[in-house]
């Protein structure tokens, strides 16, 4: 058995770990109790997309190789922009569909016409802006920029990203999912941009949890009445 001072060590040590790592250990366990009673379907913000949505049909389109003769197409996608059918080009140019004139972005108007189509009716609208840069813990992040960000009069905040160059519908943020992305960065320990889980403060952080956890066993061990017993029977 282990005795005297690598006793009061091992004590000391696991209190130590304990109180370093309480907070660390509280929000694991606070996050993954907020993930297992959410519905992630909410948290993507599918309670505020339209049920079903009616694509348009267009009838005299131009052929896309009558764009531009320069143009060497790899990639071509029918877009629909405030009733207008438009070819989004090798994932980089917007021409009308019709007339073939290249179109250099959308506009406001367009792009809160592009969100009321896929989102419910009846939100309102309050404010809409432009957004050319994010920083690494926007909510915004890793999507296509820039892009026009309309903002709701609704009870979770809502906001609703679309794409500026090609019109397309990328994504809504509320409430809900912040509260989400930021118990997920306590989850992870990815400070910097939330997803990254082999990050070296997760690492440390782990490590110390087991030596935590296996230094408590190790208490347990040397503390229990009943091992003590077991181990004067075999010295006798």
């Amino acid at each position: 058995m282990i005795k005297g001072k690598k006793v009061k060590w091992i004590r000391k040590s696991h209190r130590y770990l304990g109180i370093f790592l309480g907070l660390q250990f509280l929000m694991w366990t606070i996050s993954g109790l907020y993930f297992s009673w959410t519905n992630i379907d909410d948290i993507h913000g599918m309670q505020f997309h339209k049920k079903r949505i009616v694509a348009e049909s267009f009838s005299g389109l131009i052929s896309p190789s009558l764009l531009h003769p320069s143009i060497a197409i790899q990639s071509i996608e029918l877009r629909e922009i405030n009733k207008n059918p438009f070819y989004w080009v090798n994932g980089k140019m917007l021409y009308n569909a019709k007339t073939g004139k290249l179109k250099k972005g959308i506009t406001k108007e367009e792009a809160l016409a592009i969100a009321d189509k896929n989102i419910v009716s009846g939100l309102k609208a309050k404010e809409i802006q432009l957004i050319k840069e994010v920083g690494k813990h926007h909510e915004y992040r890793e999507h296509l920029l820039p892009a026009y960000v309309i903002s709701y009069q609704e009870p979770n905040n809502l906001k609703v990203y679309i794409s500026a160059n090609d019109g397309a519908f990328q994504t809504i943020r509320h409430r809900d999912w912040r509260w989400f992305d930021f118990l997920w960065m306590t989850h992870t320990m990815d400070y910097e941009g939330r997803d990254n889980m082999n990050n070296i403060v997760l690492r440390v952080f782990s490590l110390l949890g087991l030596i935590t956890v296996l230094s408590g066993f190790l208490l347990w061990y040397i503390s229990s009445p009943t091992i003590r017993k077991i181990w004067r029977k075999i010295k006798k």
